[in-house]
């Protein structure tokens, strides 16, 4: 993919969609991705699923039990995925098959989010399922798609596509979001017996929602084509050729020191963002807060976190990708501290603005800097072990929460825990030298 001159507007300056990192039709199909799944990650992963979770699924459950089952859900649902990412990505590069992961999944996880329909009171064992096979789908399509980045996008379009993809989502999380507060707010309004109905309802909607908007990158994104390794046959049984593969990428990724240096900080870093998404509603119901708060809160952040993203991808082509994570985990570690203090709801409206300003744009850089240190005819199975790194990440966040809530009695403490995965992945960020890092990637 060679590079060509930005498009341009009036007056030969470039263009609005140029500048946002949309200018081409197959930027704009790869992006809609994100608007599809973050349906999933807004409705079910943060906002509605984890109040229902904690006072319709687990009604039966002591409350200050209910917080440590969600976060036993996460973890469970994280193995799996860690497990599962790294194989597949070697699987769908040896048959240059992204595409066809990606779609199969992400109806995977539709499937696996409509079956919350059937969630009544104490089924928090069902819901628990249910959602394991919704976040399998999730993150297991978002290996194939993200792979694809480095294929969709010229190397200085990198950073602004990728924030475009999450600014994109936050629109269409958002929106989806706000019809779903609607219909709980005001379920009679809309032909709902009650606020359950609605809610179980929005999980439905989601299913179709994910489902629909998957259909433009898997028709508008060409599949990248297949490149067998040196020595390499083209009939081996594709499982077999992924362990091969992987075997090959256990020993070839002591040549790229700092992309594995950055994984480790992204792991770290990474799992506190996502600890963050994933237990603020269910530590918000905890203290009390409200419902219509803790929803609308993040519905703001939805709709915030638009400018804020496509402002981030216009911020690293001017201090750079690592500098711009690095003005966020100093804010993150702010949010982090200023949570263990939170008990009104203005305060947890104030922290989500806060989140609004820095979380999509500090997860679009990680995604555009990762992509720019691996081959690109090897993405999948390297986005497998960027997967892999989070997700196992992940596991510990939400876990450590659990523990600590549990152990102490309440969540303050287990967000307060936090702060360390901050500082730690900001410090070991530091040592990434990106220049060395692509250099390696060129003479392989």
């Amino acid at each position: 993919m060679t590079d060509q001159p930005p498009a341009t507007g009036p007056n030969d300056k470039p263009s609005l969609l140029y500048t946002l990192g949309l200018h081409r039709r197959e930027l704009r199909a790869w992006a809609m991705y994100d608007w599809a799944n973050s349906a999933f990650a807004t409705t079910i992963m943060a906002a509605v699923l984890p109040i229902y979770f904690s006072k319709v699924a687990a009604a039966n459950v002591e409350e200050h039990l209910r917080s440590a089952y969600w976060g036993y859900t996460q973890s469970v649902a994280l193995v799996i995925i860690a497990l599962l990412s790294i194989v597949l990505g070697a699987v769908a590069d040896y048959m240059g098959a992204k595409k066809r992961f990606l779609g199969g999944f992400a109806f995977l996880g539709a499937i696996g989010t409509a079956m919350l329909w059937f969630v009544g009171q104490g089924d928090w064992l069902f819901a628990s399922v249910c959602f394991i096979i919704g976040n399998i789908g999730f993150a297991a399509a978002n290996v194939f798609y993200e792979s694809l980045l480095p294929h969709v996008a010229r190397p200085h379009e990198i950073d602004r596509v990728s924030t475009a993809g999450y600014a994109i989502g936050y629109v269409g999380g958002g929106l989806l979001l706000a019809l779903n507060l609607a219909w709980i707010q005001m379920p009679e309004t809309f032909g709902f017996s009650d606020a359950g109905q609605a809610t179980r309802a929005s999980f439905l909607s989601v299913a179709v929602w994910w489902a629909l908007f998957t259909i433009p990158v898997l028709r508008g994104v060409k599949e990248p084509g297949r490149v067998l390794e040196d020595g390499e046959r083209d009939d081996l049984n594709p499982i077999v050729a992924a362990f091969k593969r992987l075997g090959h990428i256990f020993r070839e990724i002591r040549q790229y020191r700092d992309l594995f240096v950055f994984l480790v900080s992204f792991w770290l870093y990474n799992d506190g963002i996502v600890t963050i998404i994933k237990m603020a509603t269910v530590y918000g119901t905890e203290i009390g807060l409200g419902q219509g708060d803790l929803i609308g809160a993040l519905l703001l952040v939805q709709f915030l976190g638009i400018p804020f993203t496509f402002a981030y991808g216009v911020l690293a082509n001017r201090i750079g990708a690592k500098n711009g994570i690095y003005v966020a985990l100093v804010i993150y570690i702010a949010i982090t501290g200023l949570g263990y203090f939170m008990t009104e709801a203005i305060h947890f409206w104030a922290l989500a603005c806060a989140v609004a300003m820095v979380q999509g744009g500090s997860q679009a850089l990680s995604r555009s800097l990762y992509s720019t240190l691996v081959p690109a005819a090897k993405s999948s199975q390297f986005f497998g072990f960027y997967s892999i790194s989070g997700k196992f990440g992940n596991i510990i966040g939400p876990f450590v929460f659990a523990v600590v809530g549990q152990l102490t009695g309440s969540g303050r403490f287990g967000i307060l825990a936090l702060v360390a995965f901050f500082v730690s992945g900001l410090l070991l960020l530091r040592t990434v030298d990106l220049e060395r890092g692509r250099a390696a990637v060129r003479s392989v």
